[in-house]
């Protein structure tokens, strides 16, 4: 055998042993939690915030940082707490950009992250640095190519006047997310202008004031001290929404953006959700709904809402309202054929509506029920005194005899091809409505029919 037959293998085992020991030996030798706590007053440093880390260790192929247990407390002017608590961070650093003196992350994988955004009634985040200017070049960390998230919890919530703790208004749980080109010196800067990240994000809840969605699939975008979800897709009480969502930052109230579509939502389940609202009704529910405001530092962050949709409700009833048995009471009918079953049914109902100054209002509402129709027009107060204001049309379904003739003329009910057509009013609250007769065929409150 010639000795380039035998020397070749000799140099592939040497070379061979050399990166094993590389890859397990010198890291041992490489103490990085040495440099603990120079890694924590530098961060202290540049970020205005006290920070905790467990542990540093280091891997080669690729070059890694392991951080385990890094926490970053609230700056003074917020309560004691955390911003983040992080399980694990691991950071794979590009090799030639540590030959030349500098820190390039190329990725960064969090574990069980636990971030807690809270706003300050004069304005500033606590993820921010108001006090001192983060650059670019005083924090020397551009983008990361790549940005992962396993098992994510954030909470966002506002400062009272007072600066007590104020009700959390956004929560998602079970986050995964991979993000791109993510920007942490913009994130943290309260003056960066830049787009700061954009990815794909899932959650396993997601809970925005008292309604919440399930299974959520969006893309995530972080721009300008604005958090974009846009292509979302997610699971809302028994039934779907797709739409987007968005958070403005950048004023001393945060504020927000929704449009949602939606499909097979159960009713009772999603008015459960809200405060005095179980039992009120009950179907199927479809339509859409576009709504904006600010999240004010107050017990209620979510009062200022305001919006518009169009919505259908299918084969529910509304309990308390009892329409078919309080509309047959102000016409003076016992019997009405098809109205007198099912007080409280109804098989559809179309409406518009519009929410202002904790009112929902509508201009046109149409509820087929069984031998009761109704058109009608009217608002309902969702500040908590549930108070009612509708005026309308309504039909009944009856048989023309001489006795309903009579009976119709005596009570100022008209009667054509057997439907008793009347105005009525309904106020009092959604707990006890108070229904009584409208002004008379040319009461301009009433809605007209068109049938």
């Amino acid at each position: 055998m010639s000795i380039r037959h035998v020397t070749v293998p000799i140099v592939v085992g040497i070379a061979a042993i050399l990166l094993l020991t590389l890859i397990f030996v010198v890291p041992g030798l490489i103490n990085v939690d040495h440099f603990r706590p120079q890694v924590i007053s530098y961060l202290q440093e540049k970020t205005g915030k006290q920070v905790e880390i467990g542990r540093l260790a280091l891997t080669l192929f690729p070059v890694t940082i392991h951080i385990d247990h890094i926490g970053v407390k609230n700056p003074p002017i917020f309560p004691s707490g955390y911003v983040v608590q992080v399980a694990r961070i691991d950071a794979e650093l590009s090799v030639g950009a540590l030959l030349h003196r500098q820190v390039v992350i190329k990725s960064l994988v969090l574990e069980d992250p636990v971030l807690n955004l809270t706003s300050d009634p004069d304005g500033p985040w606590n993820f921010e640095n108001p006090q001192s200017a983060v650059s670019a070049k005083a924090f020397p960390i551009g983008p990361i190519s790549s940005v992962k998230i396993k098992r994510g919890l954030v909470i966002a919530s506002n400062l009272l006047p007072s600066d007590a703790a104020g009700p959390v208004f956004f929560e998602a749980h079970e986050i995964s997310c991979e993000m791109e080109q993510v920007n942490l010196v913009g994130i943290i800067n309260p003056s960066s202008s830049s787009m700061d990240g954009q990815g794909g994000l899932k959650a396993g809840l997601l809970r925005f004031g008292a309604v919440e969605v399930r299974n959520l699939d969006s893309k995530l975008r972080l721009e300008s001290r604005q958090v974009f979800f846009t292509d979302v897709k997610a699971e809302v009480y028994g039934g779907s929404a797709v739409g987007g969502l968005s958070f403005d930052l950048s004023a001393k109230n945060a504020s927000f953006k929704t449009n949602a579509q939606l499909r097979g939502i159960n009713l009772a389940q999603l008015l459960a959700a809200f405060a005095n609202g179980g039992g009120k009704m009950t179907g199927k529910m479809e339509g859409d709904v576009r709504l904006t405001g600010e999240i004010a530092h107050s017990l209620r962050p979510l009062a200022g809402i305001h919006g518009a949709g169009h919505l259908t409700v299918r084969n529910g009833q509304v309990p308390s309202l009892k329409l078919n048995a309080n509309l047959m009471k102000l016409a003076h009918f016992n019997d009405l054929g098809p109205a007198k079953n099912d007080p409280s049914s109804f098989k559809l109902i179309t409406t518009d509506l519009e929410l202002a100054d904790q009112r929902i209002s509508s201009k046109v509402i149409d509820i087929d029920g069984y031998g009761v129709d109704v058109d009608a027009s009217g608002s309902v107060s969702v500040s908590g005194s549930d108070e009612l204001n509708y005026r309308g049309l309504a039909e009944i379904t009856t048989k023309e005899t001489f006795f309903t003739n009579t009976i119709a003329r005596l009570s100022g009910v008209t009667l054509k091809d057997g439907k008793l057509q009347f105005p009525f009013r309904i106020g009092g609250t959604i707990d006890g409505p108070v229904f009584y007769k409208g002004k008379g065929d040319k009461d301009v409150d009433a809605v007209q029919k068109h049938r």
